[in-house]
């Protein structure tokens, strides 16, 4: 585990707990962080990162994100597996050299888009996922964590990388707006991005609202899916035509349309959405497998965000 901080902490306790890995031990630059989170769980408190090599296959980094590509850049070069926290760089030239530099040494490479393994968002991969209309709104209370860059790569990448996975159509234009109320970043940002298939995504993100909320619909052709990532759960609902016949759920008349909704409820609250990807990551080098969030997919949400960023810029101040 590289870099050992709020997240990297949690990262190392499940990799210590997972059965299918061996934590074999932490680095920080903060010598004294690392010593304490290496005593924690018994491992080894490494004094440089030439150390690992040869010790692990693998290594999750989660260092600031101006340090993810020259770091991730060095372990692959000496030919470690990586997995690195969102977003994977802080340009898309630095993403796309570690993008290159992995694909060169046939490694995986991962990214930490974790509400990709949200049980919510999971729950959809049985249902054909179409939207016309996508809209998040994904509100926080202040934190100085993460205030070193805007809003958008703190909190609206999330939203930002689901729009792209559901979507999959290439961005068409992009409006945005956003406002610096606190720190010298952006604070509060709406985007609207529109697709060349023409859906459209209306995304909103703020860290200094009273009430959290991490909510995320979407709408499309004879179906709704109302998705509550902060509580896992996932509210479907489908127009009832012959193919949802046998299907189990609660069925609601529509008017006097002589139709029926089909509504179901999926999620599981208890699970760890870390624990997930970092399993995934696993399995991925296991069985040489790209994982469920590749460098390319990390990439574009990158490359939307920074537009935004950007875009809203001119009016933060």
């Amino acid at each position: 585990m590289v870099g050992v901080g709020h997240l990297g902490r949690h990262h190392a306790r499940w990799y210590h707990h997972i059965k299918e890995s061996t934590l074999v031990g932490v680095y920080d630059t903060d010598r004294e962080k690392s010593r304490r989170v290496a005593e924690e769980f018994g491992v080894k408190s490494f004094e440089r990162m030439e150390e690992i090599v040869g010790e692990a296959e693998a290594v999750s980094i989660a260092v600031p994100t101006s340090a993810h590509a020259e770091v991730a850049e060095w372990f692959i070069n000496a030919g470690l597996h990586c997995l690195i926290e969102k977003p994977i760089a802080s340009t898309v030239a630095e993403g796309e050299r570690i993008i290159k530099a992995a694909q060169a040494k046939n490694l995986v490479l991962a990214v930490g888009h974790i509400e990709r393994f949200n049980p919510a968002v999971q729950a959809l991969k049985s249902f054909e996922i179409k939207p016309r209309f996508i809209e998040a709104h994904r509100l926080a209370a202040f934190d100085p964590r993460g205030t070193d860059v805007a809003v958008v790569l703190d909190l609206m990448v999330h939203d930002i990388e689901l729009s792209l996975h559901f979507i999959k159509s290439p961005v068409a234009r992009l409006e945005a707006s956003a406002v610096s109320v606190i720190s010298d970043n952006a604070d509060i940002a709406n985007a609207r991005i529109t697709f060349e298939n023409g859906a459209v995504a209306n995304l909103t993100a703020s860290r200094i609202s009273l009430r959290p909320m991490r909510k995320l619909r979407i709408f499309q052709k004879s179906g709704y899916f109302s998705l509550d990532l902060a509580e896992k759960q996932a509210d479907i609902y489908r127009l009832a035509d012959e193919t949802t016949a046998t299907e189990v759920g609660m069925r609601v008349p529509l008017g006097k349309s002589g139709r029926e909704i089909l509504y179901n409820k999926a999620g599981a609250k208890d699970e760890d959405m870390l624990c997930r990807e970092l399993t995934d990551f696993l399995g991925a080098i296991r069985e040489r497998r790209s994982p469920e969030v590749t460098g390319e997919a990390a990439i574009e949400a990158l490359r939307v965000a920074n537009e935004i960023v950007r875009i809203g810029g001119n009016l933060a101040g």
